[in-house]
């Protein structure tokens, strides 16, 4: 939410500065959308309505909330099933919707991706961690989430690891 929010302001000045001067006039609030949006642009400086177009959207709330779906079958542990997540606020139906969140939050950092697949030609030990799946969408970070783990390889069995509790931890 805050990159979205960083993006908008400074699409927002980019337009505002390439605007030529203009005296200051009051808007009415349906030119765009709401009183408080409207004494931001007259913070800003006066803009003209005809050139309201150019700015973007406010973030919307529901935009830039972190939601999941995480699907586990054949855990072996009484996981299995279909939860909902989210994060930022927290809520949902997963059993551990801190630890989840937490687990994310820290995975997630510029450049990495929390749920990036095994770069291909990675040597993984040869250890089978059992039959369970899992299979994870929704959005996380502003980005569209669709993928799969399972556990049969180090690799895979690390990388499933590495986000417990959001999938359930079976290191047992």
């Amino acid at each position: 939410m805050l990159r979205r929010l960083v993006l908008t302001f400074a699409a927002s000045a980019a337009a505002l500065s390439a605007l030529p001067a203009a005296p200051a006039t009051a808007l009415p609030a349906t030119a765009v959308g709401s009183p408080t949006t409207v004494g931001s642009l007259m913070a800003l400086g006066s803009v003209p309505a005809s050139d309201l177009a150019l700015m973007p959207p406010p973030a919307r709330d529901e935009d830039s909330r972190d939601r999941l779906t995480v699907t586990v079958h054949d855990s072996g542990s009484g996981a299995d099933g279909t939860y909902e997540l989210r994060c930022h606020p927290g809520g949902g139906s997963h059993p551990d919707v801190s630890g989840a969140c937490g687990a994310l939050d820290r995975g997630t950092r510029w450049g990495k991706d929390p749920f990036a697949p095994v770069s291909p030609g990675t040597m993984c030990t040869m250890q089978y961690g059992g039959p369970a799946t899992a299979h994870v969408t929704g959005t996380w970070a502003g980005r569209p989430v669709d993928t799969r783990f399972d556990r049969v390889d180090g690799c895979q069995i690390a990388r499933w690891n590495a986000l417990a509790p959001l999938l359930p931890d079976l290191r047992s």
